[in-house]
């Protein structure tokens, strides 16, 4: 039995109910934005902030298999870019790809986003891009979420 794969599972178990939250409530935002155009601004900065927060829920979880399964958290200058490819990663013998191409592809502008929302000041951001990144919001969410549960079946199974 490898407890740290049990508890490994329940805290991406965890983080992906929280995360369902983080899409809901940007999703929400966007359509307040069409039902109070003159606040559009303010739930803009809301929705950045969701946008911000679903990629970085994420990346906590890559973080957390890269240290309890990986055995490796990259570092520098790219370490995010570098923890997005080593979970598509597959390690033999130790563990299959954690993502997809399809899922690390659609993560990547999430990810370039989450930079974007940490370097400029909240009245800079691009109110068509945050639309554009909602609305592609839920298909990333509902592919990397059921990638993520494989991978947590398949640490319940190794641990046991």
């Amino acid at each position: 039995m490898i407890p740290e794969y049990l508890q490994l599972v329940a805290r991406i178990q965890q983080e992906l109910h929280d995360l369902e939250s983080v899409v809901t409530r940007a999703e929400r935002g966007i359509q307040a934005t069409r039902q109070r155009p003159e606040d559009q601004d303010l739930y803009i900065d809301s929705v950045a902030l969701n946008l911000h927060d679903f990629y970085a829920g994420l990346e906590r979880i890559f973080q957390q298999i890269g240290s309890t399964v990986d055995g490796n958290i990259p570092s520098g200058h790219n370490w995010h870019q570098d923890l997005l490819q080593q979970m598509h990663m597959e390690l033999p013998e130790l563990r299959p790809s954690v993502l997809s191409a399809e899922a690390m592809q659609m993560l990547d502008e999430f990810l370039r986003f989450r930079h974007v929302v940490r370097n400029i000041y909240a009245f800079q951001f691009d109110p068509e891009r945050i639309t554009r990144l909602v609305s592609q919001m839920r298909p990333a969410w509902m592919q990397v979420q059921t990638e993520l549960l494989a991978f947590a079946s398949f640490l319940e199974q190794v641990a046991k």
